[in-house]
């Protein structure tokens, strides 16, 4: 299933699931939703690209109407039956850390707690925002 973030608003877990479409759609990435997020999780926590997959934590869900609703999220995102929130980015990070990755990279879009990134320099003039 695609990645979404369960505390963020259909919009936000729309565009987690994009990022990870998108990667799976360029050339740099792996070419499946799996491979996808469990890229870099085979050196632990530090090279996760997902961290909630390399967190250590059971990704049983515990919620079925939380459940539910990543499901539906997902296979919308899945069918391409929305469009892309995100303009195309490629990475995100939550609001509340400051990855040195980012500072390289265009922010195009903040949805919720998430800022989504595209190649090219930081510019937050360019920043959109999307609640």
């Amino acid at each position: 299933m695609l990645p979404v973030a369960r505390s963020e608003p259909a919009i936000g877990q729309l565009a987690v699931a994009a990022v990870t479409l998108n990667r799976v759609a360029d050339p740099a990435y792996p070419d499946s939703v799996c491979e996808v997020v469990y890229q870099g999780g085979e050196g632990g926590k530090k090279g996760c690209q997902f961290s909630w997959w390399c967190d250590g934590k059971p990704d049983r869900p515990r919620n079925a109407a939380a459940w539910a609703k990543a499901v539906e999220v997902a296979l919308a995102a899945a069918s391409m039956q929305l469009p892309d929130p995100t303009g195309g980015a490629l990475w995100y990070h939550a609001d509340y850390v400051d990855p040195r990755w980012a500072r390289s990279k265009l922010v195009v879009a903040r949805i919720g707690r998430h800022l989504f990134f595209r190649e090219g320099a930081s510019d937050d003039r360019l920043l959109a925002s999307a609640r």
